[in-house]
C-alpha cells in the first residue's frame, strides 16, 4: 500500500506585516462617486401639473433653480415634461423635479 504525502505547511514569513483578517470584518465596500443614484419615487410623478403652468426646476442638473413654463407632458414609466426656461432654452425634466409657482393675481 502506498502512503499519501502530507501537505507541507510553512510558517508565515518574517517580513509579512499584514494582519490576518476575519471574513466579513473588512472595510465598507468602495462606492464610486460617479455612480448614479436612482429615485424610486420618480415613477409616481407629480400630480396637478398641466401644459402652460409656471414651474421651478428643482433638484440638480441643467437649469436647476430656474423658472420655466410647461410646453408638453409625457407619460411613461417616469413621467416627464418638456419645459422652456425664461431664458428661452428648453429641456425635458422629470415631473418629480418640478415645483409649481403660484400664479400672480
Amino acid at each position: 500500500m502506498a502512503t499519501r504525502k502530507r501537505k507541507t505547511v510553512y510558517p508565515p514569513a518574517r517580513t509579512d506585516t499584514k494582519p490576518t483578517q476575519r471574513p466579513g470584518a473588512g472595510p465598507e465596500p468602495y462606492v464610486r462617486p460617479t455612480v448614479a443614484t436612482i429615485d424610486l419615487t420618480a415613477g409616481s410623478g407629480r400630480a396637478g401639473l398641466s401644459v402652460g403652468d409656471r414651474v421651478k426646476i428643482s433638484g440638480g442638473g441643467l437649469y436647476a433653480g430656474e423658472a420655466a413654463v410647461i410646453e408638453k407632458l409625457t407619460g411613461g414609466v417616469i413621467p416627464a415634461a418638456l419645459v422652456r426656461t425664461e431664458a428661452g432654452r428648453s429641456r425635458q425634466v422629470r415631473t418629480i423635479d418640478l415645483e409649481p409657482i403660484a400664479r400672480e393675481a
